[in-house]
């Protein structure tokens, strides 16, 4: 019956504990946020990662908050706030990241 919630707390659980390893991660290369693709150069590694951390660490405790509608014994149609609450969490992140993150750490600021 709690299957689904708790697959949904799995994966957050490993949102947060990727932004606990990126955080206090002492390796002098910077994480990548985008799946594939280099990461810009960076003026601050440690602070760049330390951000980038945090940013994963909300995700997934705010990931895990919108999996409650998944609870057994709650409305079907709470489903929805799960789906547009995920849909919108991430685009938020995306335009953290793109406007916040990247904007302070670029080494090359003309970009």
């Amino acid at each position: 019956m709690y299957m689904g919630f708790i697959i949904w707390l799995a994966v957050s659980a490993a949102f947060i504990v990727l932004g606990i390893y990126v955080m206090l991660s002492t390796r002098e290369v910077a994480f990548g946020f985008w799946a594939n693709a280099k990461v810009f150069p960076v003026e601050d590694v440690k602070g760049y990662n330390r951000a980038v951390g945090k940013l994963w660490c909300v995700f997934g405790c705010v990931f895990a908050l919108l999996g409650i509608p998944l609870l057994p014994g709650l409305d079907a149609g709470y489903i929805v706030i799960t789906i547009l609450g995920s849909l919108l969490e991430a685009i938020a992140v995306m335009v953290i990241y793109v406007t916040v993150i990247e904007k302070k750490y670029r080494k090359d600021k003309n970009r």
